[in-house]
């Protein structure tokens, strides 16, 4: 979708950052990073298909799963938009192409991706397995790049979109112990300006955040340690603290909306000063 075009709606607000009318899908959008981000689209105004790896039959038999993906389609409801709960596995490529297209033919259009879903497996590079690092690519890029190229595919019918990445700060500096991950993410940002490239010309833009620590269920485990926190804390070079998710999915809702329609094939480092230094 061009910007222009979402300036155009008759729902539209007259404000630049304003993503009325428009439609999103947010891959690990259950908890953490993902929740917030879906949250904050829902905010300014876009309908929200939620990819979440858990939903279906786990999150049926689970009663505490069940109720938190009530939570958030309550959440986003209450923003006077719609919520679409999808089963989403991003290992899984034949299903997550099916989410999209889902999303697509609900909402009757695709405007924005983000894609969320990130991880990766601690251990000193001497030690990497080769299914380890599968692992990690699979998760962190392969499904990124193919998950964007069916989006890609559907937006360029409809004029164009936004498409975001989020990436990390490892894949900016070398992390000890977090090789298969950084690698995994510096690519995942050089894939960002690659698609930016090759697909301005379709009126999609692709830009990518690059988070520091971020205080989420996936990093309570580290940062419960109080030397590790310190010493993150401390490479946090200007503002020494961890971050938070709605630090991150600001900035995810800016890339997304017509505030942004110049910018492209960028990487915005939520990281406090850590690359800084």
């Amino acid at each position: 979708m061009t910007d222009a075009a979402i300036d155009n709606r008759p729902d539209a607000t007259d404000s630049p950052f304003s993503l009325a009318g428009s439609t999103a899908l947010v891959t690990g959008a259950s908890r953490g990073l993902g929740r917030a981000i879906a949250i904050e689209l829902a905010r300014a105004g876009a309908d929200i298909a939620l990819g979440m790896r858990d939903h279906g039959d786990l999150a049926d038999s689970d009663p505490a799963i069940l109720q938190a993906h009530a939570d958030l389609v309550d959440d986003i409801e209450r923003f006077g938009v719609r919520a679409l709960p999808l089963r989403m596995d991003v290992l899984d490529l034949s299903e997550s192409r099916a989410a999209i297209d889902q999303a697509a033919a609900e909402f009757g259009r695709l405007d924005i991706l983000v894609n969320n879903v990130g991880g990766g497996i601690s251990e000193p590079a001497i030690d990497v397995t080769a299914d380890h690092f599968d692992h990690v690519w699979a998760l962190n890029t392969r499904s990124t790049f193919f998950l964007a190229q069916h989006a890609a595919r559907l937006m360029r019918e409809t004029g164009g979109g936004s498409i975001v990445n989020v990436a990390s700060q490892a894949g900016l500096v070398a992390l000890p112990g977090e090789s298969s991950y950084c690698i995994s993410k510096a690519a995942v940002i050089h894939l960002t300006r690659c698609l930016a490239v090759e697909w301005g010309e379709l009126g999609i833009r692709v830009n990518a955040v690059a988070p520091t620590f971020i205080e989420t269920d996936g990093t309570s485990e580290a940062l419960s340690d109080e030397a590790f926190r310190a010493d993150t804390i401390e490479r946090i070079a200007a503002l020494h603290r961890i971050g938070k998710p709605t630090e991150v999915s600001g900035a995810v809702a800016f890339l997304c909306s017509p505030a942004a329609s110049l910018i492209t094939g960028q990487t915005l480092a939520i990281d406090g000063g850590w690359t800084a230094r």
